[in-house]
C-alpha cells in the first residue's frame, strides 16, 4: 500500500514540475525522501520553484508557430528570473548554462524579430530585468581602494548580467518599443533602483548602466526632471556626506549629453545645478576619477550662456587646492578649457583674480604646477586676450616672473619664464621697462628693510645678553640671609 501511495505522489510531483516548466506559478507541497532510510516518509514543505527546480531547455522560437511565440517568450522570460550562486563556480553548472543559452536566444529574438513586443510582454520583461539586476551591492573589499592603482572588484555573475543588460538595451532601442506602454512599468521606483546600481565597483556594469539610463531619459519625457533631481541628490550626498560613489564619472557623462540639449535661455534650476552641485564636486579628494567629465559639463554650460563665466571662475578660485599639486594641475587644465571659449567681455571681469592665482601657481616650488601655468602662453587665443589687456596682466605677473627667473631651482621653468618675459617685453616695452625699474626699486627698499630688521634684532640680542649678565653678577654678589634657629634654655 505504501508503495502505491509513493508512486502516486511521485506522479503528481512530476506533473507539477511539467506545469512549472510551461510557465505556471505557485507553490505546492513537495515530497522529500531520505536516502539513508528505506522507510518512505513524506515531509511536506512549501518550496518555491526557483529554489528547488532545475532549469530545463525550452523549445526554440523557430519550432513553434507565430501565434505561440508570445507565450513561449513569456515562459523563457520567467525561466530567466532564476538566480544562481556565482560565488561557487562549480554549483549548478547545468542550470547556469541553460540560463545563459536562453538569454542569448532572447537577445537574438528581440533584435531580429518584428512585432514581438506586444503589451503583455512588457511587465514580464521588466520583472526579468529587475530580478537579475536589482540586488544589494556588496561592501567594498578594500576600504582604501584606489582606482588608479588597485584592480576593481568584478561582478561574479557577469556572464548572466551582461546578457541581461544587452537584452535591456535591445528592448529600449527596438523599433517596436512603445513608450506609452513602457511608462507603465518603467516608473520612478524602477529608475531609482537603476541609479543605485551606479555604485557598482565593476566598470563594465557602470558602462552599460550609463547607456541604459541615457536611453530611458531620451524616451520618457515624464521621467527627465526626476532623473536630474535624483542625480543631484547623489552628487550632494557624495560631496557633503560620503565622498564615495563609484559612478560619478558615468553620471557626469550622461549629464554632459543632457546639458548639450538644454534649450536657451537656460532655466534657473539648471544654473543653480551648475553653481551648487557641479562646482562643489571640485573639492572632493578623488577629483581625478571624474575631472575630465566634470570639466566637459562646466564648459558646456559656458558655451550655452557666457554670463555664467564669472561665477564659475570665482567658484573654481574658491575651491582651489592648497596642498595637492595634482589637483592644481587639473584646475589649471580646466581653466585653460574655459579660457578657450571665453568671450573678451567676460575675460575682463575675471582677469585680475584669475591671474593673481596663476602668478601663485607660476611661483609654486612644484615644477609641474609652474610648468602647467606657464603653458598658457603657448595658447594663441589666450595670448590674444592677454595682449588686449597686457597693462593689467603684466603688472600682476611681472614680480613673480622676475623673481622666478633669478631664484627657481628648475632650469626648464626658468627657460619658460624667460620666454614669457620676452613676450611681455615685445607686447609693451615701455611698461616692461617701468615694471623692471619699479621692481628693482622695490627690491632695494625691501633689502634695506631686511637689513634694518636684522640690525634691530642684533641690538635686541645684545641688550638681552647684557641684561642676563647683569642679573648673573647681582645674584653672585648678593649674600643670602641666614636665620639662626631659636634655642630654649633648659630649666
Amino acid at each position: 500500500m505504501k508503495r502505491i501511495i509513493s508512486i502516486l505522489l511521485m506522479a503528481a510531483f512530476c506533473d507539477w514540475m511539467k506545469m512549472r516548466m510551461e510557465g505556471l506559478s505557485g507553490c505546492v507541497p513537495i515530497l522529500l525522501y531520505s536516502k539513508k532510510r528505506k522507510v518512505e516518509e513524506a515531509i511536506f514543505f512549501n518550496i518555491s520553484y526557483e529554489t528547488f527546480y532545475q532549469l530545463h531547455i525550452l523549445i526554440y522560437f523557430t519550432d513553434v508557430t507565430p501565434s505561440e511565440q508570445e507565450d513561449l517568450f513569456i515562459r523563457k522570460l520567467r525561466q530567466c528570473c532564476v538566480a544562481f550562486d556565482f560565488m561557487d563556480p562549480m554549483a549548478d553548472l547545468k542550470g547556469k548554462e541553460i540560463k545563459r543559452s536562453t538569454l542569448n536566444e532572447l537577445v537574438e529574438y528581440i533584435t531580429a524579430g518584428r512585432g514581438v513586443l506586444t503589451e503583455p510582454v512588457y511587465p514580464e520583461i521588466i520583472k526579468m530585468i529587475s530580478a537579475n539586476l536589482f540586488r544589494t551591492l556588496p561592501p567594498s573589499e578594500n576600504p582604501d581602494f584606489d582606482p588608479e592603482e588597485d584592480d576593481p572588484t568584478l561582478e561574479a555573475s557577469w556572464p548572466h548580467l551582461q546578457l541581461v543588460y544587452e537584452f535591456f538595451l535591445r528592448f529600449l532601442e527596438s523599433s517596436d518599443f512603445q513608450p506609452a506602454i513602457g511608462k507603465k512599468v518603467i516608473d520612478q521606483k524602477f529608475v531609482l533602483q537603476l541609479l543605485e546600481l551606479f555604485d557598482s565597483e565593476d566598470p563594465r556594469e557602470r558602462d552599460f548602466l550609463k547607456t541604459v539610463l541615457h536611453r530611458i531619459y531620451g524616451k520618457f519625457l515624464g521621467l527627465r526632471a526626476f532623473i536630474r533631481k535624483q542625480i543631484n541628490n547623489i552628487f550632494l550626498r557624495f560631496v557633503y556626506e560620503t565622498e564615495h560613489f563609484n559612478g560619478v564619472g558615468e553620471l557626469l557623462e550622461i549629464l554632459g549629453s543632457i546639458i548639450n540639449g538644454f534649450a536657451l535661455p537656460l532655466k534657473v534650476e539648471h544654473k543653480q545645478f551648475l553653481i551648487k552641485v557641479l562646482l562643489p564636486l571640485h573639492k572632493v579628494k578623488c577629483l581625478s576619477l571624474y575631472h575630465a567629465q566634470l570639466a566637459y559639463c562646466v564648459v558646456q554650460f559656458l558655451e550655452k550662456d557666457a554670463t555664467l563665466t564669472e561665477p564659475v571662475v570665482r567658484g573654481l578660485l574658491k575651491f582651489w587646492p592648497k596642498t595637492c599639486s595634482q589637483k592644481e594641475v587639473m584646475f589649471l587644465g580646466e581653466i585653460e578649457e574655459i579660457l578657450d571659449v571665453i568671450e573678451p567681455s567676460q575675460f575682463v571681469k575675471i582677469q585680475e583674480p584669475l591671474f593673481r592665482q596663476i602668478a601663485r601657481c607660476v611661483s609654486s616650488p612644484h615644477f609641474q604646477v609652474a610648468e602647467r601655468a606657464l603653458y598658457f602662453w603657448n595658447n594663441e587665443y589666450i595670448m590674444s586676450l592677454i595682449e588686449e589687456n597686457n597693462h593689467v596682466i603684466m603688472a600682476i605677473m611681472f614680480p613673480a616672473l622676475y623673481k622666478i627667473s633669478k631664484e627657481h631651482w628648475n632650469q626648464t621653468i626658468v627657460a619658460l619664464v624667460y620666454n614669457v618675459l620676452k613676450t611681455f617685453m615685445e607686447m609693451n616695452s615701455k611698461q616692461f621697462d617701468e615694471l623692471t625699474a619699479s621692481y628693482k626699486s622695490e627690491r632695494q627698499k625691501e633689502k634695506k628693510r631686511e637689513k634694518e630688521r636684522e640690525e634691530l634684532w642684533k641690538k635686541l640680542n645684545e641688550l638681552e645678553i647684557e641684561r642676563r649678565s647683569a642679573l648673573t653678577e647681582t645674584s653672585n654678589n648678593s649674600v643670602p640671609a641666614t636665620t639662626a634657629p631659636a634655642t630654649r634654655t633648659r630649666p
